[in-house]
């Protein structure tokens, strides 16, 4: 099996994970094992991996609000993953973080949180640590465009800019802010043109083909690997679901508009590709999508069956341990 087939069947392999494991968690919602908002990304898994598989293991990826797929893009084993969303003790968090805090430092997640634009400036601080240290790593951080109407997105990409720091900037625009355009709340029409008040490329890449941005992030990896700076990445992409679980029904975008871009799902484009370069079978992909079933399952049955936390559980990791 050459690198390149292997590269492109992992990647399918990382893009079920994604859709399946929140298929699941949607369904456990149902069912009311797990409670809580859940905000899902199907339609968005071909940028996800795209740049996630564009790292190493070692370097930084920090997330946002809707980061299920991240982790999991980065390599994250989906049982500690879906322990943490039904608040179990062997979640990657103990079950203290929820669905909207996910951390998993093992593979160099360092978190993702419900506050809009957060993450920009954690990422740049990953940065600059990478960079005092001199590791060699460099950091990823997903935002969505409302994120890039926020001043950490001007404070965090001005800082990067200025001190060269090793991170990549990754705007997921799926269109809606909750239920607004874009349109109506960004004033450019590509947020990478943002990147020219600061000095630093911009690039537009389509969301929805794993390979083009997997290609657009490894060269921004590069540059940031040899001392020259951060990159703003506009993944022009699409959620099928609305903004979360559970929301009050809105009329803010048309079915036609809906089904226009299902018929750009990122996990189906990159199955026909492998059909018609002859990098995979039927047969072959069959196979694949029965062992991320079974792994998906596993992961569920792992959560359910896993503790949930003690009481006493509260006060453990609030404050460092002092030094003896």
């Amino acid at each position: 099996m050459t690198a390149v087939k292997e590269l492109r069947l992992e990647m399918y392999r990382r893009m079920l994970c994604i859709r399946w494991f929140e298929e699941a968690a949607l369904d456990l919602s149902a069912a009311g094992e797990l409670t809580g908002a859940l905000h899902v990304a199907a339609g968005q898994e071909g940028e996800i991996v795209g740049a996630c598989m564009a790292l190493t293991r070692d370097d930084y990826m920090v997330g946002n609000h809707r980061s299920h797929g991240h982790p999991i893009g980065k390599g994250a084993d989906m049982k500690g993953l879906m322990a943490e969303l039904l608040g179990r003790k062997t979640g990657v968090n103990k079950g203290k973080g929820g669905s909207m805090h996910l951390a998993d430092f093992s593979v160099g997640s360092l978190g993702e949180t419900s506050i809009v634009g957060s993450g920009l400036p954690v990422a740049a601080g990953a940065a600059l640590g990478a960079k005092m240290l001199k590791n060699g790593r460099v950091s990823l951080c997903f935002f969505g465009d409302g994120a890039s109407n926020e001043g950490t997105f001007h404070e965090s990409l001005n800082i990067a800019a200025i001190w060269k720091l090793p991170v990549i900037f990754l705007c997921e625009n799926n269109g809606y802010a909750i239920t607004t355009a874009a349109a109506y709340s960004v004033a450019v029409k590509d947020i990478a043109r943002r990147a020219d008040g600061y000095g630093i490329p911009g690039e537009v890449v389509d969301g929805q083909d794993v390979l083009a941005v997997f290609d657009t992030v490894t060269i921004a990896v590069a540059r940031a690997r040899m001392g020259a700076g951060p990159s703003l990445i506009e993944a022009k992409t699409y959620r099928y679901m609305d903004h979360a679980k559970g929301l009050p029904p809105v009329n803010y975008r048309t079915a036609e508009e809906v089904a226009f871009w299902k018929t750009r799902d990122p996990i189906v484009l990159l199955r026909e590709r492998l059909l018609r370069d002859a990098q995979a079978s039927t047969a072959d992909i069959e196979a694949l999508e029965q062992r991320v079933r079974s792994d998906v399952d596993a992961a569920v049955a792992f959560a359910r069956e896993s503790p949930e936390p003690n009481s006493e559980d509260a006060f453990e990791d609030v404050y460092a341990s002092a030094l003896e």
